[in-house]
């Protein structure tokens, strides 16, 4: 019996973005896709250590004593932490994307990260896609570009232009920046089988960070998908959700 798979999205991001794997997966795995903290509308930001309480609340709650766990970009960071902390919990591990490394930080990251120009830049720069993403030949044209359904784009036009939005993604950002090197550090103590997926274009997360993120963690494999870029849940579902499967059988 493969162990159930748990979700955790990325930033900005909420369970929605799983919907086109979890379809794929449906019937062969039990999925968990969850808000994680700062995102669910009630609770505050966390760092990497407070969402992997969040994560494991999540498992008791269902009764799970282990799981596959699955992250994307922060929620990659937030998935080896937890295999870091907890071994016992975690059967396998799946990287999508992630920024689970110092290398997957760009100057881009820094500075959205200081106070002020951050929040001024972050604000601005959601405000302004989500008020673009509402009309709709936008999110048709949008969505022919970035090859994603446009339904997930009217959900994430709503999600920016929530001021709670700028907020969890800002502070989420400066927890990054403090929370990454004490998990770089622990990255050789992994012990769950782990798989890291990248897309060959990101250009959020860089292809070589997560080249570098195998080397890190023992025994870790990598795969590299062609031509794809960071929003791999919506691009390739189909595919990851063979990796998912794959890794919750082992």
């Amino acid at each position: 019996m493969p162990d159930p798979v748990l979700l955790l999205h990325g930033q900005p991001g909420s369970a929605r973005d799983w919907e086109r794997v979890q379809k794929a997966i449906a019937g062969r795995v039990q999925a968990i896709a969850f808000e994680r903290p700062g995102w669910d509308g009630r609770s505050a930001p966390q760092g990497l250590a407070g969402n992997a309480s969040a994560a494991l609340a999540q498992l008791d709650r269902r009764g799970v004593d282990r799981a596959t766990v699955v992250g994307h970009s922060f929620g990659g960071a937030v998935a080896a932490w937890l295999a870091a902390a907890d071994p016992e919990r975690v059967g396998a591990l799946v990287l999508i994307a992630p920024s689970a490394s110092t290398a997957s930080l760009s100057r881009l990251d820094r500075v959205l990260a200081t106070p002020v120009v951050g929040d001024l830049l972050v604000g601005s720069a959601f405000t302004g896609a989500g008020a673009a993403l509402r009309a709709r030949a936008v999110r048709r044209r949008v969505a022919d570009v970035l090859s994603v359904e446009e339904g997930y784009l009217k959900g994430a036009a709503h999600d920016l232009v929530r001021p709670a939005t700028s907020r969890a993604f800002m502070a989420e950002q400066r927890m990054l920046i403090r929370d990454l090197p004490a998990l770089e550090a622990r990255l050789g103590t992994i012990s769950a089988p782990t798989t890291i997926v990248i897309g060959t274009e990101d250009l959020i997360v860089p292809p070589a960070s997560a080249r570098r993120l195998v080397t890190q963690i023992p025994g870790a494999e990598l795969v590299e998908l062609r031509g794809a870029t960071h929003l791999l849940p919506q691009l390739r579902p189909t595919r990851l959700a063979e990796v998912i499967v794959a890794a919750s059988e082992r």
